[in-house]
């Protein structure tokens, strides 16, 4: 399934009615958080161990800072 760019500009056409031009850029702030965050939770998912090591070097960092 390919989108080209008309699909994308009409998806962007209504998506402004919809919401508004003040509220499109917290919308897509949003969905950019989201996206991070499931992008996070897959990949502590895959590696466990690697993510585990990676939040105890943070929390020492902190400790000695």
């Amino acid at each position: 399934m390919n989108i080209g760019w008309q699909e994308i500009l009409l998806l962007l056409l209504i998506a402004l009615l919809l919401f508004g031009p003040k509220k499109i850029p917290d919308l897509a702030k949003s969905l950019g958080k989201g996206i991070r965050e499931f992008k996070k939770g897959l990949h502590e998912i895959e590696n466990p161990e690697e993510e585990k090591e990676r939040d105890e070097a943070q929390k020492k960092e902190e400790k000695d800072s």
